[in-house]
C-alpha cells in the first residue's frame, strides 16, 4: 500500500481527533488507541505518525470538544437574534433535555470528560485547556445583575451536575425528574 498524500493525512488526522473527542465524552479517556482508530475506520499502526502520545490525542480531542461547545454557544446567540438572555434560556433548556442526557459523545464537554479530568494530574494540556473551557462557558452562562454574585459558575455546576445525575439514573423516573427539577431551578426569576 502506498503512502497517502500531506492532505489525506491532515484529514485523517483531524477524523482520529473528532473521534476521540466523541468517544472520550461517551466512555472516557481509556478509550483503546485501537478501538479509536478502528471507530475512524484506520489503522492501529498510523496512530503514532500523526500524535506523539495518546495524551497529545487527550488534548487535542479536548481543545476540540470545547470548540464544538463553542460554537454551539455563538450559534444558539445568533439563532436569538443576538439576545443574549434568550440563547442563555435556550441553551439552558437544551443542557437540560433528555436528548442532551442520552447522547454524550456529542455532549457538553464539561459533562462528559469531569471524571477524566478530575483524574488527570493537571500538568498535561488537557486539564489547562478543560479547566479554560468551563470558565468560558461559565462566563457565557452569567446574567447582567451585578447582584448576582458569579451566577455563571451557580449556573453551570447546577446544570452539570443535573446532566451528570440524569446520566447515572437514566433507567429510572428519577432521572428525568433531575433535568426537569434542573430547569426549574434556573428559571429566570418572575
Amino acid at each position: 500500500m502506498g503512502r497517502v498524500s500531506q492532505a489525506q493525512a491532515q484529514e485523517n488526522r483531524k477524523r482520529v481527533v473528532e473521534m476521540a473527542s466523541h468517544l472520550f465524552r461517551e466512555q472516557g479517556t481509556s478509550v483503546s488507541v485501537a478501538d479509536l482508530m478502528k471507530a475512524a475506520g484506520l489503522t492501529h499502526g498510523g496512530f503514532y505518525k500523526q500524535f506523539e502520545s495518546k495524551e497529545a490525542l487527550i488534548d487535542e480531542a479536548v481543545s476540540h470538544a470545547f470548540g464544538e461547545l463553542a460554537e454551539r454557544r455563538a450559534t444558539t446567540l445568533e439563532n436569538s437574534d443576538g439576545e443574549r438572555s434568550a440563547a442563555q434560556r435556550a441553551m439552558i433548556d437544551g443542557y437540560l433535555s433528555p436528548r442532551h442526557r442520552d447522547s454524550p459523545a456529542t455532549g457538553c464537554p464539561a459533562a462528559g470528560l469531569a471524571t477524566d479530568m478530575a483524574r488527570d494530574p493537571g500538568d498535561r494540556g488537557a486539564h489547562r485547556t478543560y479547566a479554560d473551557g468551563v470558565s468560558d462557558f461559565a462566563d457565557w452562562l452569567a446574567t447582567d445583575d451585578p447582584d448576582r454574585n458569579r451566577d455563571g459558575i451557580v449556573r453551570l455546576c447546577t446544570m452539570l451536575g443535573a446532566v451528570v445525575l440524569a446520566r447515572a439514573t437514566k433507567d429510572s423516573p428519577l432521572s428525568d425528574e433531575i433535568l426537569e427539577a434542573a430547569r426549574a431551578a434556573l428559571a429566570p426569576a418572575p
